[in-house]
């Protein structure tokens, strides 16, 4: 783990290059304050500018070299602390996958050994999981959400839902997901049951009928194989209610790939009992009912 055993509660300020762009724009025209962001975009703040250093709101003192380092990192968060800049990221020894922090003008992704694990092209990750939430809203009762990541869908779904149950694989996820601004309420809401393990295993321990709504966010085919088989799929529809809803993200169903593991999913889930298993081009996956 690079940087982040050191802190052991989540900091009020992270930095990306886009929060240190304003504050060399206001440096370069001699300004002696700017407004950024110490909590990558979600809300505002002044910082003052010095010759040799900028001071923080809470009194923390970042040196312009530190500055400059954050500004040349395309693909970084840091968390501060004691005036020192350290960045987001790990390393799972269990699931050989390295884990950081990336910057979007809106909300970060998770970049899981380099791949980003939302849409950024043409969207931002969290207009991504909104297309999602509402390929089957209203979202009520409890949600399944089968892979936790940052736990953006977890929120979303928690801001109507009676409850969400949210799985991760890997508690490295979770650790970045502690610095993330935009996670915070992924730990402080009540309503949001978060667990560690493996979804194919989880899923089994739950009753007939416990959920509402699932939201299925499996990794890649190449890398879960098994969040993709009929075997999985019969228990998603074991533990959905009579009426309830299924999303599954696939990816782009345009591309080669992503035709080819909707074609199969889409059988699947049909042999595993599901209904009506219909395309969801704009939010990249297919939705199905019991």
């Amino acid at each position: 783990m690079t940087g982040l055993r050191e802190v052991l509660r989540m900091s009020g300020t992270v930095l990306s290059h886009f929060q240190i762009r304003p504050i060399m724009r206001a440096r370069r025209t001699g300004q002696i304050s700017a407004t950024t962001s110490l909590d990558l975009g979600r809300t505002t703040c002044q910082v003052q500018l010095a010759n040799d250093r900028v001071e923080l709101p809470d009194g923390q003192r970042l040196g312009w070299n530190t500055l400059e380092e954050i500004a040349d990192d395309d693909v970084g968060c840091f968390v501060i602390e004691g005036g020192q800049a350290k960045k987001i990221q790990t390393y799972s020894e269990e699931f050989d996958r390295h884990y950081s922090l990336m910057p979007t003008e809106a909300a970060p992704t998770m970049l899981i050994s380099g791949l980003p694990m939302h849409r950024i092209k043409g969207t931002d990750p969290y207009r991504d999981t909104l297309t999602k939430i509402r390929a089957i809203a209203p979202i009520r009762g409890r949600v399944l959400d089968t892979a936790t990541g940052l736990g953006y869908t977890a929120i979303e779904a928690a801001k109507t839902a009676e409850q969400v149950v949210t799985i991760e694989i890997d508690p490295a996820a979770q650790q970045v997901a502690r610095f993330n601004p935009w996670s915070q309420a992924l730990f402080d809401n009540p309503k949001i049951r978060q667990i560690i393990g493996d979804s194919f295993e989880e899923v089994q321990t739950f009753e007939a009928g416990s959920f509402s709504r699932i939201i299925h966010d499996p990794p890649m085919f190449s890398l879960a194989g098994e969040l993709y088989s009929e075997e999985f799929y019969r228990q998603l529809h074991r533990v959905l209610k009579r009426g309830g809803k299924l999303f599954h993200y696939i990816g782009d169903l345009d591309s080669p790939s992503g035709h080819r593991v909707a074609k199969g999913a889409t059988q699947r889930l049909r042999a595993a009992g599901f209904k009506s298993v219909t395309r969801q081009s704009d939010a990249f996956g297919l939705t199905a009912d019991k």
